[in-house]
């Protein structure tokens, strides 16, 4: 199975920008679907953005046109671009690997630990 580590989270005004990093190690990702999901306070998990093996994007409405997945097989690493940020971002971010609709579905079984995204307003 898959380890995933989170980075790149914090505290950031309205309109700024984040990138978080979800680093991969013990198998490389180019076999998995990757994928992003979060969870703010009294909320259930959701997703924000996935990516197939092959590089297609599917994004939540709510961060279409600000957020950007990317992966970097190379370097075993899966982004995600924050931009226009909203106080209703935040959110624990999560990285997720896996089949595609697990991914989707918030069903795979490899998780990383989340990080913590602040949005002030």
């Amino acid at each position: 199975q898959v380890q995933l580590v989170e980075s790149g989270g914090g505290l950031v005004q309205a309109g700024g920008s984040l990138r978080l990093s979800c680093a991969a190690s013990g198998r490389t990702i180019t076999g998995y679907a990757m994928g992003w999901h979060r969870q703010a306070p009294g909320k259930q998990r959701e997703l924000v953005a996935a990516i197939t093996r092959a590089g297609t994007t599917n994004y939540v409405d709510s961060v279409k046109g600000r957020f950007t997945i990317s992966r970097d097989n190379a370097k075993n690493t899966v982004y995600l671009q924050m931009n226009s940020l909203k106080p209703e971002d935040t959110a624990v971010y999560y990285c997720a690997a896996g089949l595609f609709s697990m991914v989707v579905a918030g069903t795979s079984g490899s998780w990383g630990q989340g990080t913590q995204v602040t949005v002030s307003s």
